[in-house]
Parts: structure tokens; sequence; C-alpha cells
């Protein structure tokens, strides 16, 4: 194998394949959803994954943060493959013939890194309009799946670089110590949804009311952690008044015009405070869960002329990305099982009732309308079925 970054400190991490007979206990053993926050890890920090398919083998990277002298040495071992979301190529103008969530391309000899960020969308709208003459794509296959899956999961621009290792001596490409997962266990950590268990509570006197209690939920998947606010004394035994609220950093904390979640997380609390109390679960999905980042990127092509589902598309994410089993999971811990549930959103309706949570009634909340967000409330309503 050809000399390259890669593998320029493979000695100094060379990891050995364990015995087949270890005499180590096995829960001692790395489990898959910890073999892939390493994956995660790795690939946040810009350093290339391998994910296995039966004989197979995929190097995998994230086009956001990988280095150009990575991507050089990946391409002194194969042809670098381009994985773009359905989202994105449709932002492309890439018309396809068959409905797949992912398609790829071979790298077109001589482009640089630079090239293949502006295709991913990762520099706003500069290039729009002038890849015309992109090759044609390919239906993606499992592995391309998941390593889009994998991006998404880090808050990354869902673009990804493979080269396929099939050919190449696998014992000097296992010198390089790059973490390598099977890619049955990687979709099946992937697709779980993270056991969420309390770690701590106390007291928290609030403005909306001076009783009030802070739980602090954690999840086994590595996630970011949730809260569970009470305020007042609800009676958990009944009908209990509920928002599961998304974590939004610019409405919640700096006042933000361009959205309505500050006004409505203000709201609600006064809601329930007044009404006999409540619970708040603030969960931590910035964005519609693409991550502040990808959030500040959207509000750029915002502020281009994009609309808020358009953005998303453009950057390669669905309208939305949140998973609210979360919030059902952490309503459940608690042993609330029957809500009156604040929100203006079906899909949070739907959610808990498929995870055996009743909802007794929806609770609008018409809060925060500005000459600033008229055009994204009306989005929201046009295009994700809001209720305004």
């Amino acid at each position: 194998m050809p000399s390259s970054p890669l593998v320029s400190s493979a000695a100094a991490i060379k990891r050995s394949d364990p015995p087949e007979e270890s005499p180590f206990p096995l829960p001692l053993a790395p489990r898959g959803i910890e073999i892939l926050l390493r994956m995660q890890s790795d690939l946040r920090l810009g350093l290339p994954v391998i994910l296995k398919d039966g004989e197979s083998h995929t190097l995998v990277a994230l086009v956001e943060s990988l280095t150009d002298a990575r991507y050089v040495a990946m391409t002194e071992i194969g042809h670098p493959e381009l994985v773009l979301t359905r989202r994105r190529a449709e932002a492309l103008g890439i018309q396809q013939t068959m409905q797949s969530d992912s398609l790829w391309f071979r790298v077109p000899a001589g482009k640089d890194l630079g090239w293949i960020a502006r295709v991913a969308g990762q520099n706003g709208l500069d290039g729009a309009g002038h890849f015309s003459s992109l090759p044609i794509p390919n239906i993606g296959k499992s592995i391309h799946q998941t390593a889009i899956a994998l991006a998404k999961t880090v808050k990354a621009i869902p673009a990804i670089l493979c080269v396929q290792l099939n050919g190449h001596d696998m014992g000097s490409i296992s010198e390089l110590g790059l973490t390598t997962m099977p890619i049955d266990l990687a979709i099946k950590a992937l697709d779980a949804a993270g056991t969420q268990s309390q770690v701590s509570s106390a007291q928290l006197p609030m403005d909306a009311a001076l009783a009030g209690r802070v739980h602090v939920f954690r999840p086994d998947n590595g996630g970011p952690e949730h809260y569970a606010i009470v305020i007042g004394q609800p009676d958990l035994s009944g009908s209990v008044t509920v928002r599961l609220h998304s974590a939004c950093f610019t409405g919640d904390v700096l006042g933000s015009l361009k959205c309505d979640c500050g006004p409505q997380l203000r709201a609600a609390m006064t809601k329930m405070a007044s009404g006999g109390g409540g619970v708040l679960v603030y969960l931590n999905q910035e964005g519609r869960g693409i991550g502040l980042a990808n959030k500040m990127r959207a509000y750029a092509l915002q502020d281009a002329g994009l609309d808020t589902v358009e953005a998303n598309h453009w950057l390669g994410f669905e309208d939305d990305q949140r998973d609210f089993r979360t919030g059902g999971q952490i309503l459940q811990n608690m042993g609330i099982n029957r809500v009156r549930l604040i929100t203006n959103n079906p899909a949070k309706v739907a959610s808990l009732a498929a995870q055996g949570v009743e909802v007794t009634e929806r609770v609008p909340l018409n809060v925060g309308q500005t000459a600033q967000n008229a055009h994204y409330l009306s989005t929201k309503v046009l295009k994700s079925g809001h209720l305004l």
C-alpha cells in the first residue's frame, strides 16, 4: 500500500486482533452502541472509519471534517465516491429515475476537497446552478445509507466520501488503527432509541412557579442529556399538562424574532403554572435535530431567499430530523401515561400515541408571531402540517 498521511503513524497506533478465546470476561468488550460512539467521535474529528459488509470493507469519511491531507491519502488508496442524500440531489437538480434516500457517484479526476464541499452544500448557495455536468448518480447501497445516517447523528452536513478497500491487504489496513464496525451491527445501534435514565433531580423555584423541580435524564446511547421540568404540583396519575419543547438557543436564550420558540416556552410554563401544574420535557434537539451549526447555515440560506424547508433540503436534511420517542420515554419513566399536550405539531401527538402515551387533548399554543417570522410560520403550516 502506498505511503500516505493515513498510515504515517500506523506503528504507533497498531492494534492487535483479540485472540479467539480471550482470557478476559466478555462484558469488558465494547457493545455495539459503544463501537458506534467511537465511530461517531472519529468522524467528527475528521478521522475515517471502516464499515464492513460481509467480506467487503469501505473507508468512510465526513466531507465536512476531512482534511486535504487525508483526502489526498484516500485518493492514493482508491477512487473516492461522493455520497449525498436524496434531498441534496434534488437541490442540485439531479433527476432520479428511482427513489432512494441516498445516491453516489465517483468524484471526477482532479477535483479537490473544496469542489466536493460545494457539491455537498457546505458553502451555502456558492456554486448553485453550476453542477449541471455532475456524473450520473447511482442508487445508494446499505453502506452508503448507513454512512449518511452516521453523519446526521453527529450533526454534520450529510455528505460522505467512501473508498472501497476490496483488493487491499486488510492486514496492512488494520495497522491504521481505524475503528471498524460490521454494517448490520451499526444499523441496529443506529435504529435503537437510547434508554433514558434519570441521573439527578433537585428543586428549583422559577419565575413561573416557586414549586418546581428539574430532573436530568441521560440516554445509554451517548446522546445528549434531556430534562423534565415539573412546574407546580401536577397530579402525575391523571392527565398531565405536558409540552415537548426542543431546545432553541437562539429563541429560548437570545430572544430571536426569527422563530416562535422562546415565546412558546414561556407561555407553556405560564399555562402550566396557572392550571394546576405540568411537565415541560426539554429535548436537546436544536434546529429540528440538525444542530446549531447547521441551523445557522439554514438561516444564511433563508437570508438568501430559501424558506425553512428548502434550506434544510439544500443542506441534505429532511424537513424535521427530531426523534420524539425520547420525550415519550421520559414521560413513561416518570409514570406519566396520559397527557394534555401543548403543541401545534401533530407529529408530536402521533409519536406519543405510537409509544402508548395517550393524548387526551391537544392544547394550541399560538404565540410569538412577529414580522420577522411570518414567512417561517406560514411555511410550517403549508409544508410541515403545523396547526396555527
